[in-house]
């Protein structure tokens, strides 16, 4: 019995809440990535140095070292783990390399409230036409529109988009 509250105990402590989708991948790719008929999953598998080539420029590199583009014309998924629970963050790219839009296709059971008050904010607008070396800011500008848990996970979803920038600059071309 006391392995059952022990276990208890260190659910509570890690803070752990189940993944929701907000919206499939196909559907986020579809949006992304206009007019394409086709999607192909392309992985890049990333040798040590160019991970911590990654992870000094935002970082961040994917746990198991494995970045996947999912291509139309082009485009990124890519997840934030936050003290929270993941987002995963979809970043469509334009021919230019600079970003189409960006939709959130994960989120956990606990922030996916905060998710969606900075999505009403406005938070995916600041993103468009950025390319790799740009700062996102979408934060910022939501900031004053919604309420301190939103904000933060607008930062969250900032890194996000800074480590879809970071790689496909990196990495895809």
């Amino acid at each position: 019995m006391s392995w059952l509250i022990r276990a208890a105990v260190a659910g509570a402590l890690l803070h752990i809440t189940p993944t929701v989708i907000l919206e499939k991948r196909p559907e986020a790719a579809t949006r992304l990535a206009p007019g394409a008929d086709a999607f192909f999953a392309r992985e890049v598998h990333l040798s040590d140095p160019d991970a911590h080539k990654l992870h000094e420029a935002v970082d961040w590199s994917p746990e198991d070292g494995l970045l996947t583009f999912y291509t139309g014309k082009r485009g990124a998924n890519v997840r934030v783990d936050t003290p929270h629970g993941p987002i995963e963050v979809a970043v469509g790219f334009d021919p230019a390399g600079a970003v189409r839009g960006v939709e959130i296709t994960k989120a956990t059971v606990e922030t996916k409230p905060w998710v969606l008050e900075a999505l009403r904010a406005g938070l995916t607008d600041a993103y468009r036409g950025l390319k790799p070396g740009h700062t996102p800011e979408g934060a910022s500008r939501v900031r004053d529109k919604v309420g301190q848990l939103p904000a933060y996970i607008a930062g969250e979803i900032d890194k996000g988009v800074a480590r879809a920038l970071a790689a496909y600059g990196a990495f895809y071309r």
